[in-house]
């Protein structure tokens, strides 16, 4: 009690406030805006910290990291554009309620949901910081790829109208991982002698290509004088009371999921946004309105990714241990200001670390209130007609392609992915089962190859790891449950039809 009211003492001065508030600003701004995203956020303001004292330069960076997660999905609900990769999975549900006619709802939902798994990241961070770092330090290769493997079988949850159309979809997504230099072997695959692959494929101009591209070409192929007729009151963001009980459930399970996953280094708030977008429509009333603007489909991902904050934070803080991009520009933020994360720093700099959790508190709070004041302006964006949107789409689009690595190769990447989603959606294949098998394929295939190292190449070894085996399990009966409900749906139409 005595350190959280140092915290309390240290965040509450003039000049800490106001570097939450720019921070909270600036990371709504840079994670609505395609191809920015929290960790070039940060590291675009890392320089603005050298004279800034070690808590308000820690502060600025935590407002930023935890704004940006709610900012993609600004993007990504208004105009199929998502504004970072873990707000792909939000884009699902929160695109089609705007279709609707309300996009003030949707923004409202990602609000909401983003705040309160915000918080419960700060409470995982405050609370069970030492003992998760313990165990995400016992996870190994075999681990990790049960994870991945068990992340994959979201892919039934993802399926579009046909499951054999999805799965070879998230195949797709799996081959495209593989381009670039092979991480245990050194040798190039599939990059054709151009340098620009050696790295493999950047996921923005994939993301961006799939749905935002293929968006305006679709926009194209309409009347471009056509645009959205909303009602005033439906840019109001915010949700009651009632509507925040139904998707009490999914806010539970995305805190909880994006709080655990964001521990474990490599993870980040991507993965557990789609992981938590399975689980809460596979446990939902409802899951036949997921990909059709279910609320839940929002709420979940969206407590997910900012959960996943909180957690990311915890090896930086307890083993020095970056558990994402963005923590790993933090990390060389401390370093600079002379602070070496790890056991000690509770020790040596309590007013640093219970500084941070009362900060992001704060942060967290100031989100909600600031998003509820500037995302009603940015909500009337879908308004404006078709001939307007679509080069408007465009534009964002290519500098948001371009941006990620200053290549204009990824350009025409974007281009590419963007022709080739649209022909994806017309035949009834799964944009998200690609962009799933895309993420996890990295993951799945270096950590497979680890393990089978380890165990001399011996698949037995498998059964030697408890925890893998366990998660492999649950991976397998994810599959069997899912192929059950299947027979029991198509049952079901089989007996109505006759």
């Amino acid at each position: 009690m005595g350190n959280l009211l140092l915290g309390i003492d240290v965040v509450f001065s003039f000049q800490n406030i106001l570097v939450i508030v720019i921070g909270t600003l600036i990371g709504m701004l840079v994670g609505a805006l395609p191809g920015l995203g929290p960790s070039i956020g940060v590291a675009l303001l890392l320089p603005f910290t050298y004279n800034l004292s070690p808590v308000a330069s820690l502060l600025l960076l935590v407002a930023l990291y935890q704004a940006a997660e709610y900012g993609g999905s600004i993007s990504s609900i208004l105009l199929s554009t998502p504004g970072t990769p873990a707000a792909v999975a939000t884009l699902l549900d929160g695109y089609p309620m705007t279709k609707q006619g309300y996009p003030g709802k949707a923004l409202g939902y990602s609000l909401t949901a983003s705040t309160i798994g915000g918080f419960f990241g700060v409470i995982v961070l405050m609370t069970l910081s030492i003992p998760l770092a313990k165990l995400a330090l016992k996870f190994g290769p075999p681990e990790y790829f049960a994870l991945g493997v068990l992340g994959l079988t979201a892919v039934a949850s993802l399926s579009s109208n046909y499951l054999s159309k999805s799965l070879l979809s998230a195949l797709f997504g799996l081959f495209i991982a593989t381009i670039g230099i092979d991480v245990i072997t050194g040798y190039s695959r599939f990059s054709f002698g151009m340098p620009e692959l050696y790295e493999g494929l950047n996921l923005l101009p994939i993301l961006i290509g799939l749905f935002a591209v293929s968006e305006v070409l679709k926009l194209i192929g309409e009347d471009l004088n056509t645009q959205l007729k909303i009602k005033a009151k439906n840019f109001k963001v915010g949700i009651s009371f009632n509507e925040l009980k139904v998707v009490k459930k999914a806010i539970g399970i995305g805190s909880i999921i994006g709080s655990f996953v964001g521990v474990f280094p490599g993870m980040g708030a991507g993965p557990a946004s789609w992981f938590a977008y399975n689980e809460a429509k596979r446990v939902s009333k409802n899951p036949e309105k997921f990909g059709n603007g279910s609320p839940e489909g929002i709420a979940a991902p969206e407590s997910a990714n900012n959960a996943a904050v909180g957690g990311a934070l915890v090896p930086l803080l307890t083993l020095g241990i970056p558990g994402s991009p963005t923590t790993a520009i933090m990390l060389g933020a401390l370093i600079i200001q002379g602070i070496q994360p790890g056991p000690q720093i509770f020790d040596k700099n309590p007013d640093l670390v219970y500084g941070l959790f009362v900060g992001l508190l704060v942060a967290t709070a100031l989100m909600w209130f600031l998003g509820q004041i500037t995302t009603n302006i940015w909500a009337r964006a879908v308004a404006i007609p078709n001939r307007i949107l679509a080069p408007i789409i465009l534009l964002i689009s290519m500098i948001g392609a371009y941006v990620a690595r200053n290549l204009v190769f990824d350009i025409g990447i974007m281009l590419v992915f963007g022709v080739l989603g649209y022909l994806l959606k017309k035949f009834n294949y799964s944009l998200p089962s690609v962009v799933l098998g895309f993420i996890l394929g990295g993951m799945i295939e270096s950590n497979l190859r680890r393990s089978l190292l380890l165990f001399d190449g011996n698949y037995s070894g498998f059964f030697s790891r408890p925890v893998a085996l366990f998660i492999l399990l649950l991976a397998f009966l994810s599959i069997i449950s899912f192929i059950h409900r299947l027979n029991k749906e198509k049952k079901k139409g089989q007996k109505e039809e006759f």
